[in-house]
């Protein structure tokens, strides 16, 4: 069992850290001791994750006022799809998403999120005023995305294990104020930080059924199920990741299958809709589109699944190369970047998706910082080039030259984070996690659970 005494201390651990409390009188000595203080890890973490989160509320203050109309909503970087969603797809009317809707109204996400949709519309009270009824469903979206974001800090701060402050990066992270209200994004992410804890926990059953959850929130928790099994086959531990993947498949099934049977074309809309799109903003796609190199529509979805194929078995083959197994957060973060890097868009909010592992695969101030500038500016240019569409609009519209920087910047500080983690798989002496403790102690995989300590049944030795 940990205890306060056991954890981490970031001053003197982190240079960055170290740096900034020379600030407020230096590191944290080494006889200094928490044990009897009333603000534990844990609850500063949820006081920092609701006030960078009501900040975020702060700065989209203006397009709360102003009925998120255009181009105001781009120029003041503060869009949300959740308050044109409440009418465009009949929630205000109190239609049931999936089920009997026109096609021009149907929800374009999988069912739990649409659920989340729904059950927030139904907590809107009767006006006859729009704006007012649409103002009230942003604010019961953004209570309940709020609750998410905690849920989300407070997984990744018990995942940590010894190190519960590194969870400070996603509770503080600009990116988690900018982008939590856009969509509906951070139920998934509460719920696969749910299923990776019970993973830890040695639950591989509840680890399944959360993670399925998950994917019927947001389809990418999916991917997840790829580097545990890659590490389970390492490690000889098969058996439970049997249980988890068809925990998985059932939990997925629980709540997919009675919209399926109730209205097929509904329930699939979404699938339809990934299959079929085009190139979409944030994405390389797009940008070599705006100068002159698009792909052709045929081929995008062969090019850029064909790319996150390759990504992907290269991740498999290192994680069974290295001398030393890797950590399961290190494979998780590596395929979800993989996918976000090539994916046919890459929408603001998907950040978000990478923040709980980011924190656990590559816990260094420095190397999050980075990509958290990489990713401000990316932000920030998605909405200025939004809000010269169609072209030739006058309101502080972004050149596509302009754009294509913001969308680099994105893509370069995704890739240093990338090469630090494949880094510390390589040489894990680098790796903050496995760094030896003052004590003397060594952690191996916090977030492994039964991976933790493991020895290899199968590894690759290159020849």
């Amino acid at each position: 069992m940990i205890t306060r005494d056991d954890i981490v201390r970031p001053s003197a651990d982190d240079p960055v850290v170290r740096l900034g409390s020379e600030v407020v009188g230096g590191p944290l000595g080494r006889r200094a001791s928490p044990a009897r203080a009333w603000w534990t890890p844990l609850r500063v973490l949820l006081a920092l994750t609701f006030l960078t989160y009501g900040v975020g509320l702060v700065q989209k203050d203006w397009c709360r006022d102003h009925a998120w109309s255009a181009p105001g909503v781009y120029t003041h970087a503060c869009y949300s799809d959740i308050p044109p969603l409440y009418y465009g797809r009949g929630l205000a009317a109190g239609d049931v998403p999936y089920i009997g809707q026109q096609p021009e109204q149907q929800v374009e996400y999988p069912v739990l999120t649409g659920m989340a949709m729904w059950l927030s519309a139904k907590l809107v009270p009767s006006s006859d005023d729009t704006a007012k009824r649409t103002k009230w469903y942003f604010d019961i979206n953004a209570l309940g995305l709020a609750l998410a974001a905690g849920i989300a800090v407070a997984a990744t701060a018990l995942l940590a294990g010894r190190r519960p402050w590194d969870a400070a990066m996603f509770a503080v992270a600009p990116t988690l104020a900018l982008a939590a209200t856009i969509n509906w994004d951070l139920y998934a992410i509460a719920l696969l930080a749910l299923g990776m804890l019970a993973w830890a926990r040695e639950k591989p059953a509840a680890a399944g059924v959360l993670i399925g959850l998950a994917a019927a929130t947001k389809f990418y928790p999916l991917f997840l199920l790829g580097p545990l099994l890659v590490l389970c086959l390492r490690a000889g531990r098969m058996r439970e990741y049997w249980t988890a993947l068809a925990a998985a498949a059932c939990g997925w099934a629980a709540v997919n299958v009675p919209f399926m049977l109730a209205d097929f074309d509904g329930w699939s809309r979404f699938y339809r809709l990934s299959q079929e799109r085009g190139v979409g903003f944030g994405s390389i796609w797009f940008v070599l589109s705006q100068q002159g190199h698009a792909v052709p529509d045929g081929a995008l979805n062969l090019i850029a699944g064909g790319l996150f194929a390759v990504a992907c078995a290269g991740i498999a083959v290192l994680a069974l190369v290295a001398d030393r197994r890797p950590r399961l957060p290190q494979l998780e973060f590596l395929v979800v970047a993989a996918f976000l890097l090539t994916n046919k868009v890459y929408s603001p909010q998907f950040v978000l998706w990478l923040l709980p592992l980011v924190v656990l695969a590559r816990p260094r101030w420095r190397d999050f910082l980075i990509w958290q500038a990489g990713e401000v500016l990316h932000y920030v240019g998605t909405w200025l080039l939004l809000a010269g569409y169609p072209p030739g609009r006058p309101e502080r519209a972004l050149s596509d030259d302009g754009y294509g920087l913001t969308v680099l910047a994105h893509i370069l500080a995704t890739l240093w984070l990338c090469a630090m983690v494949v880094r510390d798989i390589l040489r894990p002496e680098h790796d903050p996690v496995r760094a030896p403790h003052s004590d003397g102690t060594a952690a191996d995989d916090p977030a492994g659970g039964v991976l933790d300590g493991a020895p290899d049944a199968l590894r690759l030795v290159p020849t």
